[in-house]
């Protein structure tokens, strides 16, 4: 494992990627900094760090997407599933080796708190939580990053579709507002997003019984819910999407807070997408 993860950190160094992204992130940070904190007197780095998430949306599928493509593309993904190995480890010291790169720039960030003291009185709690807040962000969308370079070989694919799923769930509180609150529209998105995952097990498990299995009764159980007590899902569907927001928590710590609910929303969304990347990568290993 740690071969794994001292390979991988090498790779990323010695390709450029690594540097280019620290040096990209700190440029961005940095700027967002001076405008806001030290130009502006804004005593929030909170504020500076928000302002930067959309890039950052850009920035962390770009060090995501060769992570496990790049492997499959050139077949030597071959060698690491014939090695004696666990694939959770293989997972495991190539999320690490990510995380490693991401967590040089924020941990300069973390002497930026110590630079805006010297310019007049900040919260340091509310300067450390929003860090803490950023952090955490990048874990979740690193992980999802892996996942889907884990499910192609092609690292543009791999790009483009994690940063849509980057950008729609930073859009959602948005999209959740456009959605109908009635009830019949909710039952029939969650009915789709069940047929979703239905056809997402059968293929990590190539059971078309298991898969079948899981929608007919995913699907029942709404409907029966549905005939049962319909006002139930009134808004249901908006408020499911608002939860899945990527800034909501973010927010949350931002103003201060040690937001509870939004760390194990983060740390068991990273684990949700490490599962479904060892699930891809082993259903290789066996095919």
């Amino acid at each position: 494992m740690a071969a794994i993860y001292k390979k991988e950190v090498r790779s990323y160094f010695t390709a450029m990627i690594g540097c280019v992204f620290i040096a990209f992130a700190l440029a961005i940070i940095s700027l967002y900094f001076y405008a806001v904190n030290l130009s502006s007197g804004y005593p929030y780095l909170g504020y500076s760090l928000s302002a930067t998430m959309v890039i950052f949306m850009i920035l962390i599928p770009v060090l995501t997407m060769k992570s496990m493509a790049e492997d499959r593309r050139q077949k030597t993904d071959q060698m690491l599933l014939t090695a004696p190995v666990t694939t959770w480890k293989i997972i495991i010291s190539k999320y690490m080796a990510m995380v490693t790169v991401f967590m040089v720039p924020v941990c300069i960030i973390l002497f930026y708190p110590l630079i805006m003291a010297q310019y007049g009185t900040i919260s340091y709690a509310m300067a450390y939580t929003s860090i803490l807040g950023f952090a955490l962000f990048g874990f979740l969308a690193i992980a999802i990053g892996l996942f889907i370079s884990s499910i192609t070989e092609s690292q543009v694919i791999a790009a483009v579709v994690t940063f849509l799923i980057l950008f729609v769930s930073y859009m959602a509180e948005a999209i959740a507002d456009l959605i109908p609150a009635t009830a019949w529209v909710s039952f029939v998105a969650l009915a789709v997003i069940v047929a979703v995952i239905a056809m997402i097990i059968y293929w990590l498990t190539q059971s078309f019984g298991v898969g079948l299995i899981v929608g007919i009764v995913g699907i029942g159980g709404l409907l029966i819910k549905y005939l049962v007590d319909s006002s139930s899902f009134e808004g249901l569907m908006g408020s499911l999407i608002s939860s899945l927001s990527l800034t909501a928590h973010f927010n949350n710590f931002v103003s201060g807070m040690i937001d509870i609910p939004g760390i194990i929303f983060y740390l068991s969304g990273s684990f949700l997408f490490l599962f479904l990347s060892v699930q891809a990568v082993e259903k290789r290993r066996w095919c």
